[in-house]
């Protein structure tokens, strides 16, 4: 799987219909279905370049109102990853934590930060119980989690709330960002 498509609906009956026509209409894997706390429902296929625009182009013209679509070709093994669970992070120079508006949009900004800096995706949250927001947690050293934070940024734009670098975390901090712990 070299392409991932992401497709978030505002509604969840709709969402759970448009997926299985989506899967239909192109030959996609569906990677991940689930709703989001406010009502919306995310897709996520993944399959090559193609049959992804395939699939994605059929939910943005089927008149389901979505909150937004996105392609993202050579997608990183990293993001793959975590959207199926938790990676248990190692040593920790520096945190960065960046918080998105849309699902969707989180998904594509954390793709970016990984391939542009030298840095580890530890967790990424997509929506349940963050009223359908998203946010993303990264670490390596210092630069490059501050790299990888402006190119979160850049990819954002106007769905970006906030990003922070989080020099030398302490132990509990990052047990808690990166397996919901409290």
């Amino acid at each position: 799987m070299d392409t991932l498509g992401i497709v978030e609906s505002k509604s969840i009956a709709r969402g759970a219909k448009l997926a299985d026509e989506m899967v239909k209409v192109a030959q996609v894997e569906l990677v991940r279905a689930t709703t989001v706390c406010s009502g919306r429902y995310t897709i996520y296929v993944g399959g090559d370049r193609q049959a992804v625009e395939t699939a994605v182009n059929h939910a943005r013209q089927s008149g389901v109102s979505l909150m937004g679509s996105y392609v993202i070709s050579g997608i990183s093994a990293q993001v793959l990853a975590v959207l199926k669970k938790s990676v248990k992070p190692e040593y920790i120079d520096a945190l960065g934590l960046i918080e998105c508006r849309t699902v969707s949009a989180g998904v594509a900004a954390a793709d970016s930060a990984v391939k542009r800096s030298a840095v580890s995706l530890l967790r990424l949250v997509t929506g349940q119980g963050i009223n359908g927001k998203s946010y993303f947690v990264i670490s390596g050293d210092v630069a490059s989690v501050e790299e990888a934070i402006e190119a979160a940024k850049t990819a954002l734009g106007k769905n970006l709330i906030e990003a922070v670098s989080i020099p030398r975390p302490d132990a509990s901090v990052v047990k808690a960002l990166t397996s919901g712990v409290r």
